[in-house]
């Protein structure tokens, strides 16, 4: 995996006239250390329709300076970016390319943009000499790199473009505060915040590359994820008897839809980078945003055709699956590592801690590498690449140009139905197998449910989110419940092995007999949670 660096800086621009302030009695800045100039060379690659641009992304290939090589730069919060470094090489590297696979999908990159920058650098140190923050005044020259000019300017090509920029980046422990106070003394002096998130933002505007003649979003997401594309949204508004009074009587059950659907198609494309990465809670994250489309797209079946999205289904669920094998193991793990430390010493028989941590390891291993296997797959290219064109022509139905609240009140109340006809055949049902498979049924079933009533807020408002919240508490219970009868069965394995190396069982059976109390715990509590949930006042209240 290519080496990682969090970046925290703030960009500014200032005329070629603008002298720099002393930063020296800043917050804890004593002495400023000039760090010499260094010649920077760097090549930006996109696709011709610049995919990475618009999700706020940039690979490069840099030459000159302390860390020439291939820099991939992923967005992780305003000001906040992670970059990748891998070493340099004649094209870009597999580590970084499958890192935007979701972005680029089969598209090729290309050269778009050619910086050449003149970098001054300056340290800010504290009393004892430990470094700050470093201040980079950059003279940039930018212009379209070879290949990326239009066959119709490439007798005359494009002008380059020349600015002045102004970089100021922590290290160590400067803090957010060092960041504001050297803002504050840089713009007292004439400097004014850059007007473009990156160098390369303003290089493709100003040499007249950027799509629709603009720098690309500051924010850095793809809004057409969010927002959808116009096509889209004008099919939303012109379904539907009473399409042309939405002004008056709010949004639609399409836009209330596709806004949901299009959020959860943004989570799954933005967290593949984090999960390849292997960055926690990245896998249960991208598990559940799959989970939630596919679950909206059978909820609101009224509104999105069910011919068109079930295949779409078959393959969120599929992701959904391979996804789980690794973010189950980790939560069994964790689970049966809280079950172990919470017995007194004496009762920890053999060498548990250590069957555990290699039974636990061995699974990883493989879950691992058959998850980056799925991802690399052309299984899951295709699903990314279904997912996008189905953002841009989503199979509206004719509800979907009728009132929202109407449609969502309609798709979470029949949902409802469903999982109370779950619930009672449970609670009906057999102790042992039966029981355990209908209250897992059951599970499933109040998930989608809650998902229909989150997915329903913004037509609905607060009744639905007390209703989503209700029923959170119901899947909560069912799945403590299936996750004790998962329990069990890797403590059964893990006593066979453990007896089979000659070292006992008895721990792993001690907690096995704790698992099976909680379950009946929590069988024993459903009943008055979920009365407390399917009282006809709160489906009442869902009701426009």
């Amino acid at each position: 995996m290519a080496d990682t660096v969090r970046e925290i800086e703030r960009k500014y621009e200032a005329d070629d006239d603008t002298r720099l302030p002393d930063l020296a009695g800043i917050d804890r800045v004593t002495a400023v250390a000039e760090a010499g100039t260094e010649d920077l060379d760097a090549v930006y690659y996109d696709t011709a329709d610049q995919r990475l641009a618009a999700a706020g992304i940039t690979l490069r290939r840099r030459t000159g300076g302390r860390d020439a090589g291939w820099h991939l730069k992923l967005p992780v919060a305003p000001g906040v970016r992670d970059e990748l470094r891998a070493p340099l090489s004649e094209t870009p590297p597999p580590e970084l390319t499958a890192l935007v696979r979701s972005r680029v999908l089969d598209g090729e990159l290309v050269a778009v943009v050619r910086l050449r920058t003149r970098r001054t650098v300056r340290v800010l140190k504290d009393a004892a000499g430990t470094p700050l923050a470093e201040v980079a005044e950059d003279a940039v020259h930018a212009w379209p790199a070879a290949g990326a000019v239009d066959a119709g300017t490439a007798g005359a090509g494009r002008p380059g473009a020349r600015w002045r920029e102004i970089e100021v980046e922590l290290v160590g422990d400067g803090g957010a505060g060092l960041l504001d106070e050297v803002g504050r003394a840089l713009t007292a002096a004439g400097v004014r915040p850059a007007s473009a998130a990156s160098k390369l933002a303003r290089a493709l505007a100003e040499t007249g590359q950027s799509r629709d003649g603009a720098a690309p979003h500051a924010a850095g997401p793809d809004e057409r994820l969010v927002h959808g594309s116009g096509k889209a949204a004008v099919k939303a508004k012109g379904k539907g008897k009473g399409a042309g009074k939405r002004g008056k009587r709010g949004p639609t059950a399409g836009d209330v839809v596709l806004r949901y659907a299009r959020e959860q198609v943004r989570v799954i494309i933005e967290l593949d980078p984090a999960v390849r990465r292997d960055l926690p809670d990245a896998v249960h994250r991208m598990r559940v945003a799959t989970r939630r489309l596919r679950s909206a797209f059978r909820s609101y079946t009224k509104v999105l055709d069910r011919a068109a999205t079930q295949p779409i289904g078959v393959e969120l669920k599929w992701l959904a699956a391979e996804l789980g094998v690794e973010r189950d193991r980790e939560v069994l793990t964790e689970r049966l590592r809280e079950g172990l430390a919470e017995l007194p010493g004496t009762l920890l028989l053999g060498p548990v801690d250590a069957r555990l941590r290699i039974w636990s390891e061995r699974h990883r291993a493989g879950a691992r590498d058959r998850l980056l296997d799925v991802l690399d797959g052309p299984r899951y290219l295709a699903l990314l690449k279904t997912l996008h064109a189905f953002l841009e022509e989503p199979p509206l139905r004719k509800a979907a140009g009728r009132p929202a609240p109407e449609v969502a009140a309609g798709a979470v109340l029949k949902d409802y139905r469903r999982l109370a006809r779950r619930t009672e055949a449970a609670l009906a049902a057999s102790a042992g197998r039966e029981r355990d498979e209908a209250l897992h049924g059951a599970r499933k079933a109040a998930k989608r449910t809650r998902y229909a009533a989150e997915a329903a807020r913004p037509a609905l408002g607060r009744p639905a989110k007390k209703f989503a919240k209700r029923t959170k508490r119901v899947q909560q219970l069912l799945g403590d419940h299936q996750d004790s009868v998962v329990a069990r069965g890797a403590l059964r394995e893990l006593a066979t092995q453990a007896q089979r190396a000659g070292e006992g069982g008895f721990t792993f059976g001690l907690l096995y007999g704790r698992e099976e109390a909680l379950a009946v715990d929590r069988e024993r509590a459903l009943p008055d949670v979920w009365r407390k949930a399917s009282r006809r006042k709160h489906r009442a209240a869902l009701r426009p």
